[in-house]
């Protein structure tokens, strides 16, 4: 499976006239996720030529404006499109209350039908499945209750090689084990083992989002081994005390993060909007972990 993330927003609360509030799109085979929905969310989906009606499914990691404020915008569009599915909204339980009297002043017969499914921020939880991925929210360690996301494509079932099941009379009803994991036990008490009968399974693939966080080490036990790991990086090492003050990381403690889950690579983002261009961010952190790029609006990874 392949996974395709846009960057739509990568500034902190403050936008500047080239970097937006923070929004990110990530496509898997048959599904559209949108990661968090600042001001101008809706704007960057049409400039990247994203599909509206794709967005089944949104994630809210917390309550400050710069991580939600474009939401009823998005909502209100969807709906003058005459765009008509359930909008799944995974958010703190306050989302629904902040948002049910904007959307009850929408003009017409709303189309488009949010659902909200409240996050758990004392533990990881599962908070959406399907045959081929899932999604869990985890806490990190802001200044009020805010989530990270993890996105893990489910293991697919080993590839029996079909030679080897005439070859060793296997029956169908062991087939289902082999693929499983199981060895094969032939008639004569020959044990074949599973490596041999079936071929390797491709890596799955895996996605974390870690914004807004302070520096927090308890994150990577969660996310060890993530593919590409996201993390704020709203400041410079200079400005570290002003970091743990507004519990926000450096460019440096999110590279140090990507090094503790051992990820493959690393993207920065929530940039602070006292800072012009994003260079200094990513030589910071590339000093720890040289696998690093900055986030920016219009960036397409896929993985």
């Amino acid at each position: 499976m392949s996974f395709e993330l846009t960057i739509l927003g990568s500034n902190s609360a403050l936008p500047t006239s080239n970097r937006y509030p923070t929004a990110q799109v990530l496509e898997v085979p048959g599904l559209c996720f949108l990661i968090d929905c600042g001001e101008g969310t809706q704007i960057q989906i049409r400039r990247n030529k994203i599909s509206f009606s794709k967005i089944r499914h949104i994630f809210i990691s917390h309550l400050h404006g710069d991580h939600f404020y474009g939401l009823i915008g998005l909502i209100s569009t969807m709906n003058l499109m005459g765009i008509k599915s359930d909008l799944h909204i995974y958010a703190p339980s306050e989302m629904k209350d902040l948002i049910q009297p904007q959307l009850n002043h929408i003009r017409g017969e709303m189309t488009v039908k949010p659902i909200f499914h409240p996050l758990n921020f004392k533990k990881p939880q599962r908070i959406f499945e399907n045959k081929t991925i899932e999604v869990f929210s985890f806490p990190v360690k802001h200044s009020i209750p805010t989530s990270g996301f993890l996105f893990k494509e489910k293991p697919k079932p080993a590839n029996i090689k079909k030679e080897l099941i005439k070859a060793y009379n296997i029956p169908i009803a062991a087939i289902k084990d082999i693929k499983a994991g199981a060895d094969f036990t032939t008639e004569d008490g020959q044990t074949i083992l599973n490596e041999h009968l079936t071929t390797p399974l491709a890596k799955t693939k895996s996605y974390a989002f870690c914004t807004d966080t302070a520096f927090h080490p308890p994150i990577s036990e969660f996310i060890n081994g993530v593919d590409l790991l996201y993390h704020e990086a709203t400041f410079l090492e200079k400005l570290k005390d002003l970091a743990e003050k507004t519990l926000h990381s450096t460019a440096k403690q999110a590279a140090e993060m990507a090094r503790l889950a051992n990820a493959k690579k690393l993207l920065i983002g929530h940039f602070s909007a006292r800072f012009k261009n994003t260079d200094d961010f990513v030589a910071e952190a590339k000093e720890v972990f040289p696998e690093t790029e900055a986030a920016v609006e219009g960036k397409t990874i896929k993985f």
